[in-house]
């Protein structure tokens, strides 16, 4: 089965080929480089957006699957939340974001605080659009360690671990990211819906 990813992002892509173990195409190889506007008030309502529309924009023909995700901090308001690919501005790099999240920690004397990822995958197919969800819980650090992953990784803790996810094996990330958790329940989704037909 093939899946076309309604995202540009090159981590992205190579994170869900392996996760997903099936070829995802990323959209700009069928549609060039075209804006979609994340207008949802949460992570679901932008993932069904992005979904929505690559899947009309190729007239119905392939099975789209988009995510959206990002961290929040319930110490700055739930900060980045939404906002987390673009929140040092539009078209702020990974290193942008990180840096303006850990001197707004830093800003408030923050060294170490609860924080958690949300990914909302959305699936559109023929016979409609899907969504699931996945979460890793853990903290942020007012600092950036380890050069693994990508986004906010180097600066968060997960659960039950004492590295950031930018120092451990990316085999760990597998097993434990938010991305992971939604990625295999979309899997089984998506195994359901091939059975179908």
């Amino acid at each position: 089965m093939k899946i076309v990813l309604a995202s540009g992002n090159r981590g992205k892509v190579r994170e869900f080929k392996e996760l997903l173990g099936t070829e995802v195409i990323p959209y700009k190889e069928l549609l060039g480089d075209i804006k979609i506007e994340e207008s949802g008030k949460s992570f679901k309502e932008n993932a069904i957006i992005k979904a929505k529309s690559i899947y009309e924009s190729l007239g119905g023909k392939y099975i789209v699957l988009s995510d959206d995700s990002g961290i929040s901090v319930p110490a700055l308001g739930g900060e980045p939340g939404i906002y987390s690919a673009r929140y040092a501005g539009e078209g702020a790099s990974d290193k942008e974001n990180l840096q303006k999240l850990i001197e707004r920690l830093q800003s408030l004397g923050i060294a170490r605080t609860p924080a958690y990822y949300t990914a909302a995958i959305a699936i559109a197919t023929p016979s409609g659009i899907y969504t699931v969800h996945g979460w890793m819980w853990g903290e942020v650090i007012d600092e950036a360690r380890g050069d693994k992953g990508f986004g906010y990784d180097p600066m968060f803790i997960p659960e039950g671990y004492e590295k950031t996810l930018g120092e451990l094996d990316e085999s760990v990330k597998k097993e434990i990211s938010h991305r992971a958790k939604a990625a295999r329940l979309a899997k089984v989704l998506l195994s359901v819906l091939e059975a179908r037909g």
